[in-house]
């Protein structure tokens, strides 16, 4: 057995930076296990280059990746400006549906609805939250503000507008053309942003159905709306990401570590992924090295249990992208080691087939220098052990669905395998155990738990088994 296996994933943002075959080559060698699509900066035409280009390099260098959509959502942004408006604390600004008056301070937006959604007397944030203003009046047509923040407010800069839920689909018809486009270039997740209540997720998966693509979909909570309505969304969802961006200006900032652990917390309660996104070595963009903060971050997401973490501006326009995949290799490699924390036990496993899993992962864990074999084609099994989060337990995923294999790079600790399936059971866990060995997974005298199924007297029987390489 290896000496380290590294459990929590990383994901990467492909931009100029990272999108030419060297750079995608030399990425998915170094370890990154899901590729990043932003589509708030992205084309049909360029999804459709793009995962042939990952597909045709991961075949070339022996090594696969998934590949995540991430839609841009519904978001509110000011028009465009001749020249942006430098700002100053105490100067009246207004916001306007349609055209400025001449003469008037001020923007225009693109959501009809803002005036009806706001109040007087609450913050308007634009541009990221740099530039704050209270909402002094409001029109049908126009909101009219004192800025509090002063700042430079250039053009289709966007709004946040803390604690408003505003009434905006859940899909644009940008969104939904960029996921027709994925699902024909075979996308493996979609990420859907700003996800306000469960109904969102049902919407999306509606439209996958009809497509018919199985391609899995990741909340991204990023305002309050979603925080509120956590629980039905994880529930509706096959992974969430904790999108600290956007959620970072429309909570109270101090509050974004708590709530990050409350998703956490929920999402392995609930058995999901949970990504944790943005910001974590956001000073790579520019110096070589992290902060001493953003490697506490990262530490923190690995000790919290996160799934996976993510480079977004690191990877697509930064300068040193392959040393910020670095740096994240390296920060989990000295975190996961010395993690001796139990199994997830807030998750309850109800089947019996899912008590086996944790039997399973607790032997593995016994054994030492383990690992645990499973047989899918639903990644039900692969998906629950990683929830069950067994420290220094490999969960070795075998299927015969490509699709799937794919999707299995997501979750905490699982490495997967693409194999043709025999319909004798004893031949497939041999041909497994052989080609982990081959690959040097696996050495002569390691022993691993094996969860498989045998004909017993006419009937299939799930069975835990305990194998030794030979």
């Amino acid at each position: 057995m290896r000496d380290y296996y590294r459990q929590t994933k990383i994901i990467a943002t492909l931009g100029p930076a990272t999108e030419s075959r060297e750079r995608l080559a030399e990425m998915i060698i170094a370890g990154v296990d899901v590729i990043r699509l932003n589509m708030a900066h992205g084309s049909g035409e360029w999804v459709t280059s793009v995962i042939k280009r990952i597909r045709e390099v991961s075949y070339e260098v022996g090594r696969h990746v998934a590949v995540m959509m991430d839609v841009k959502g519904p978001e509110i942004r000011t028009g465009p400006l001749d020249e942006a408006f430098e700002l100053k604390a105490g100067d009246l600004f207004s916001f306007h549906i349609g055209a400025v008056p001449s003469g008037v301070q001020g923007v225009s937006v693109n959501y009809p609805g803002l005036p009806h959604d706001v109040k007087v007397g609450a913050i308007v944030l634009v541009d990221s939250g740099l530039i704050r203003l209270e909402i002094l009046d409001k029109s049908d047509s126009a909101v009219y503000c004192r800025v509090l923040t002063p700042g430079k407010l250039g053009s289709r800069r966007h709004i946040n507008l803390p604690g408003v839920e505003v009434n905006l689909p859940s899909l644009t018809a940008k969104d939904e053309g960029d996921i027709r486009v994925g699902v024909d270039a075979g996308m493996d997740f979609v990420a859907l942003s700003f996800v306000r209540k469960a109904e969102d997720i049902r919407a999306l998966r509606g439209l996958l159905d009809s497509l018919g693509s199985e391609a899995r979909i990741i909340a991204k909570i990023e305002d309050q709306t979603g925080i509120r309505n956590l629980e039905d969304i994880t529930r509706a969802a096959d992974a969430i990401m904790v999108a600290r961006g956007d959620l970072g200006i429309e909570i109270d900032y101090h509050t974004l570590p708590l709530v990050q652990t409350r998703i956490v917390e929920l999402c392995l309660k609930e058995g999901k992924p949970v990504i944790i996104a943005t910001h974590l070595l956001e000073s790579m963009i520019s110096a070589p090295m992290p902060t001493r903060a953003e490697i506490s971050d990262v530490c923190n997401a690995v000790r919290e249990r996160a799934d996976s973490v993510m480079l977004s501006g690191e990877t697509t326009t930064g300068l040193y992208p392959m040393e910020c995949i670095d740096v994240m290799k390296n920060i989990i490699r000295s975190t996961e080691p010395a993690e001796r924390r139990k199994m997830n036990e807030t998750i309850r496993p109800v089947e019996p087939k899912a008590k086996m899993l944790r039997s399973a992962a607790l032997l593995a864990q016994e054994l030492g220098h383990s690992g645990v074999i499973v047989f899918t084609r639903s990644g039900f099994l692969a998906y629950t052990l990683a929830a069950l989060r067994p420290i220094g337990v490999p969960i070795y995923a075998f299927t015969d669905d490509e699709a799937l294999f794919r999707q299995l790079l997501l979750p905490w600790g699982v490495e997967p395998f693409l194999m043709e399936f025999n319909s004798d059971p004893e031949e497939t866990i041999q041909s497994a155990l052989d080609y982990l060995k081959r690959k040097n997974w696996a050495h002569s005298g390691d022993w691993l738990a094996v969860i498989t199924n045998v004909l017993a007297h006419g009937k299939i029987v799930d069975t835990l088994q305990l194998r030794q390489v030979e």
